[in-house]
């Protein structure tokens, strides 16, 4: 369905998902900003059954931040509006991104990343971590997740690294144990933004992991600052997703984030590449609302 005036649909969850530390700031700028546009737009719960896909001319994931705790149920909703309308980023794009294993298809391809072990068992977890000094600091995650949720910075030797592993593969999942990096915990880890492969701006948001596991101030909360890019962050930050086209074989996404670290072990790595779901911070990066806008309504025209 494509009209003059195209309706677009917000894709978000529902209201008591997300942490009162962390609220969806994106969708009430981008809705207004829409709608100053001449379009009907709306924000939309993805896993609630009181509208349909086929309404809309296109769909935009923005922050259906629950997805880690019910993924099967996303992806067949993504499988089924996928078919209704045009979703963005697309379905096969997505697919590819739920998982943080994708970082080993990039480095296999000649993306530098953070050296990671993926770890299916508890056998796996423990021989990952005594791969380390026992005093050497190590970040334990899940391959499928959003807000660092189940994220520890530990002790290799720590029993807590160890058993937040054994957690995430106990339940099926598969845990990913890396380095710390340095320069990561002093709070300089920068997110790149793309917007139909330009790059509109740079967010720091600081340093959120907690030695010993859980959260500095003991609860998540991002600080996002507008930062500058160098010229390297930036090309390094296109290179990062002509790969992500070659590996998918799908279009260069509609938005991306690209979140890197310079670092003065392993030189400027990728720590994730946010093709779902990322806060696009626009709340502190307002010259970026019109880039995102012009890219939804040449999507939906």
């Amino acid at each position: 369905m494509t009209t003059a005036s195209p309706r677009i649909g917000i894709v978000v969850t529902d209201v008591f998902a997300y942490l009162e530390s962390d609220p969806d700031m994106d969708t009430p700028i981008l809705v207004e900003a829409l709608r100053e546009r001449g379009v009907e737009a709306d924000a939309v719960i993805w896993h609630s059954d009181t509208w349909s896909a086929s309404d809309y001319d296109l769909l935009v994931l923005r922050s259906p931040w629950d997805y880690p705790e019910r993924p099967a149920e996303f992806h067949d909703w993504l499988t089924r509006v996928s078919a209704q309308t045009r979703v963005v980023n697309s379905l096969r794009t997505v697919e590819w991104n739920l998982d943080k294993q994708y970082l080993g298809e990039l480095e296999r391809a000649g993306v530098a990343v953070v050296p990671t072990q993926y770890c299916a068992s508890v056998d796996e977890v423990r021989a990952a971590l005594k791969r380390y000094d026992r005093d050497a600091g190590v970040v334990v995650k899940p391959t499928v997740s959003a807000g660092a949720r189940d994220t520890g910075l530990f002790h290799a030797g720590d029993s807590g690294a160890f058993e937040l592993g054994e957690r995430i593969v106990g339940r099926g999942g598969i845990a990913m144990i890396q380095p710390e990096i340095a320069e990561l915990s002093e709070g300089r880890e920068k997110a790149l933004y793309v917007i139909e492969g330009t790059f509109t701006h740079a967010i720091a948001k600081g340093a959120l992991l907690e030695r010993g596991g859980g959260f500095l101030g003991g609860e998540y909360v991002e600080n996002p600052v507008v930062v500058a890019a160098t010229d390297a962050e930036v090309s390094f930050a296109a290179e990062v997703l002509r790969t992500v086209q070659s590996v998918t074989g799908e279009a260069l996404p509609l938005y991306a984030r690209v979140d890197t670290v310079e670092s003065a072990e392993f030189g400027l790595v990728v720590l994730e590449v946010e093709l779902v779901e990322p806060a696009l911070n626009l709340h502190v990066a307002s010259h970026a609302t019109t880039a995102v806008v012009d890219a939804i309504l040449r999507a939906a025209a």
